[in-house]
């Protein structure tokens, strides 16, 4: 099984914190749009012998596409691919399109929600991230606390299984309101939470508020306790922490994010979107006019890497620490070889005395104490400069 991504690079206005691949003028939807369905057909033969179960709309800010755009592109998936009976189709969205303002410019026979449906989109992924007004202005972000409660009020009443982010660590929020954002999107009973750190990326404009001292920095040891309270209350809330920054209800964890974790193949369309084939990574160009021009001209705009072996075990260190599935020693034996084994042990004997990292059932699994601490974790146990 394997999944197909489709990067939308649009976003109505830039959020302070995001280093993705995105514009702000729409000028170029249309060309965009069309260049994509022709890379899928170009792609085809990527996975002639794949079955696709998961079809994902990331970006940027998929739910800026109309319903004919989004319904041309699955409908070329659907006609050069072979896609599962009941594949999981994901449409991330931002909640000022889904809220009832947005909603009522539309014809009143038919809802939005409706529309998504109807196209074979089963999945939301709504970007919350705060309910607070003034974490939502410091992070720039187009939508009000209003518009995050409405249009989760709104999306519940059609759709079954959404997810919601939140980020936790911004500047300025406290444990107490750190609880309150969990506890709000609790109440309209979302059955998945992405939560993650507010992470300073370079040549961002929040690095820049920083560095002047217009925003405080962020607090690592205030975002590790709010990484612990999110823990404690999804798990009373019924949740599987099933990955370092994914929170689902039993039956409702991500298909797509979980067949990257895993190491299935996966292909990206669009500028910026990557690909695996379980040999080789790939990655578009990140830039929305040399794409379109590439493609037009026939010419996929991708650079490709071969994974050496030590490539394939790290990765596979780095994604199974992040889950519920763990590492497992059988496996790395399998797929990399006993000296593998060996060193992913040697390593890993420090971290258990510390009561980071613990062996059951021939899987290496991070503890609760490690859980915040996971991707340092793992980069200990990678292997360098194997001969």
């Amino acid at each position: 099984m394997s999944g197909i991504y489709i990067h939308i690079p649009f976003c109505k206005q830039a959020c302070h914190y995001c280093d993705f691949h995105f514009s702000t003028s729409l000028k170029k939807k249309g060309e965009l749009v069309n260049a994509l369905t022709k890379e899928l057909v170009m792609r085809k033969d990527e996975f002639k012998n794949q079955t696709v179960e998961t079809i994902y709309f990331g970006g940027g800010t998929p739910s800026l596409l109309t319903i004919e755009e989004l319904r041309l592109l699955i409908d070329e998936v659907y006609k050069n691919y072979d896609v599962a009976d009941h594949p999981e189709i994901t449409l991330e969205a931002n909640p000022d399109d889904l809220s009832s303002s947005r909603l009522s410019v539309r014809a009143k026979s038919r809802t939005l929600f409706e529309d998504v449906k109807a196209i074979g989109i089963n999945r939301l992924s709504i970007g919350i991230q705060s309910f607070f007004e003034d974490d939502l202005k410091l992070m720039n972000r187009a939508h009000n606390s209003q518009e995050a409660k409405e249009s989760l009020s709104v999306a519940t009443r059609h759709f079954d299984n959404i997810s919601v982010d939140l980020i936790y660590g911004i500047p300025g929020l406290s444990n107490e309101g750190w609880i309150e954002n969990i506890e709000t999107a609790l109440s309209f009973n979302i059955p998945h939470i992405s939560s993650y750190a507010l992470t300073v990326e370079p040549k961002t404009a929040l690095e820049s508020f920083i560095k002047k001292g217009i925003i405080k920095n962020v607090d690592e040891d205030l975002a590790q306790e709010q990484f612990h309270i999110l823990i404690e209350k999804l798990e009373e809330a019924g949740f599987v922490h099933y990955e370092l920054s994914n929170f689902g209800k039993p039956n409702y964890f991500s298909k797509n994010n979980s067949a990257y974790w895993q190491g299935k193949p996966y292909l990206g369309i669009g500028p910026s979107a990557h690909s695996f084939n379980g040999n080789e990574r790939g990655w578009n160009v990140r830039n929305n006019s040399k794409y379109i021009k590439s493609i037009e001209q026939n010419i996929l705009p991708i650079e490709t890497e071969t994974l050496s072996t030590t490539d394939k075990y790290n990765e596979y260190v780095m994604t199974g620490l992040r889950t519920i599935w763990g590492v497992s020693l059988e496996k790395v034996h399998h797929d990399f070889g006993d000296n593998y084994k060996s060193y992913l042990l040697e390593q890993s004997q420090k971290h258990i005395i510390e009561d980071l990292l613990y062996l059951d059932d021939g899987k290496l699994l991070v503890t609760k104490k490690g859980k915040f601490l996971s991707d340092g974790i793992a980069s200990d146990l990678f292997k360098i400069n194997l001969s």
